[in-house]
């Protein structure tokens, strides 16, 4: 069973250079091991989403230019999320703030064609479906 995810978790997006930390603001006002829980609209970019690092999407223009820049040479750059559409699919029976939980199984597309996981849910106690 997937667990519940929270303040502090740990996620990875596929072109990113660097695991982050996903923000979730106490404005849910629902807990776990006293940090606050995320639902799946917690997917604002610089908001919920924090950079990670260099990206090294061929799609993001940031990378075309500084590949461009290096004359052909596939160069990253720093990494601006940017996240549309929320987490997919969240729980299906549990929600927070009239919205699916975030669970760990539980993932965000990036619109530089980045698919963000989440590595570490925050908490290893409880669990959701």
């Amino acid at each position: 069973m997937a667990k519940q995810v929270c303040m502090g978790a740990v996620t990875k997006c596929s072109f990113g250079v660097a695991p982050s930390s996903l923000v979730v603001l106490p404005q849910n006002r629902v807990t776990t091991t006293f940090m606050p829980d995320a639902n799946i609209m917690d997917h604002i970019p610089i908001v919920n989403i924090v950079p990670f690092g260099m990206c090294q999407s061929q799609s993001n223009p940031a990378v075309i230019a500084a590949t461009a820049a290096a004359l052909g040479t596939p160069t990253p750059a720093p990494c601006i999320p940017v996240t549309p559409s929320p987490w997919d699919p969240g729980s299906s029976s549990v929600t927070i703030a009239g919205q699916p939980a975030l669970n760990d199984s539980s993932t965000l597309d990036c619109i530089w064609g980045g698919k963000i996981e989440i590595n570490f849910a925050g908490q290893a106690t409880v669990s959701i479906p």
